[in-house]
């Protein structure tokens, strides 16, 4: 994996996740979504993605998922991918690889190889409700931030 692809996802992780929960984790990918610092819930097992159906709030409204994992990818998402990539299990590589995917099917995968961070971030919006300008009605992180955690994970900008 290339150090743009590697700091790419590590990007994804920081938004879905933030830095907290990726350090109280297992690297973020056994976190269930509604996880926050001091309220951590995880997955105990990587054999299949966990399909634990969490009412969340968020801004104001109640909303129920069944994501998880580092990318906090979607129970039924993560059926499909593992069913087409031959994946056996929902462990951290698996994960990677499901998430390697969904940027390739957004055509981004090119522009994070170049290092043009902002028009991946922006072709990959509307698989990561925590990208910014994904309009999913939560919240949304700054193009800055992420870029920053992208350089800080060893990504090279273009």
């Amino acid at each position: 994996m290339s150090a743009n692809l590697r700091a790419f996802l590590y990007a994804i992780a920081f938004s879905e996740l933030g830095p907290d929960l990726l350090a109280q984790s297992d690297n973020g990918y056994d976190v269930i979504v509604g996880s926050r610092p001091g309220k951590l819930d995880r997955f105990t097992t990587y054999r299949a993605h966990p399909h634990k159906l969490v009412k969340v709030m968020i801004k104001g409204r109640e909303v129920a998922s069944t994501a998880a994992g580092r990318y906090q990818i979607l129970g039924r998402y993560a059926d499909h991918y593992m069913r087409k990539l031959g994946l056996r299990d929902f462990g951290p590589h698996a994960q990677d690889q499901i998430a390697i995917q969904m940027i390739r099917e957004c055509r981004a995968l090119e522009d994070v190889e170049a290092g043009r961070f902002a028009e991946a971030i922006r072709k990959c919006r509307s698989r990561w409700a925590s990208l910014p300008g994904a309009g999913y009605d939560q919240h949304e992180n700054s193009l800055i931030a992420l870029q920053n955690a992208f350089v800080l994970a060893g990504g090279t900008l273009a």
